[in-house]
């Protein structure tokens, strides 16, 4: 299928030459494992307002109950917080790992979609080029036909 400024490729020739557009998103989720898919699901939840309002209502019902409850119905009484300290802790240190793993999967699907954002920009530089090669083309004939118009005069 060799093309010349004057036989460039027709729509039907580029359109067999045209791939499969790729679906990053789908790629990426059909080759996370069960321990990422996990990961990501729960650093979906825990980045989210909501989550965050829950870690609000929880404290503030933890420090209220242990400051204002009756004296013997305090479990963490004030001014120490130990075991909500050691709680918040514990959570965050199983935290930080999840989020770095989504951290890791994200920045690999944002990898794969900068190659597949490159692959559709070097395909349409192609279709490109071919219509300014239609055009060229017809740019050549309507001249041949404007000369031949001139010469019949």
């Amino acid at each position: 299928m060799e093309h010349s400024l004057h036989n460039p490729p027709t729509l039907d020739e580029l359109k067999h030459l045209r791939k499969k557009m790729r679906r990053t998103d789908i790629e990426q989720k059909e080759q996370l494992s069960f321990l990422e898919r996990v990961a990501v699901s729960i650093a979906q939840r825990i980045g989210s307002a909501g989550f965050f309002l829950v870690l609000i209502c929880i404290t503030a019902s933890w420090l209220g109950w242990n400051i204002f409850a009756p004296v013997p119905m305090r479990f963490d009484p004030y001014p120490a917080f130990v075991l909500w300290l050691f709680i918040v802790n514990i959570f965050q240190l199983m935290m930080m790992p999840l989020l770095m793993i989504s951290q890791n999967l994200n920045g690999r699907h944002s990898d794969a979609r900068a190659e597949a954002d490159f692959e559709i920009n070097t395909k349409a530089e192609f279709e490109i080029e071919v219509v300014l090669q239609h055009l060229e083309n017809q740019n050549t004939m309507i001249l041949q036909i404007l000369d031949r118009l001139e010469h019949r005069k």
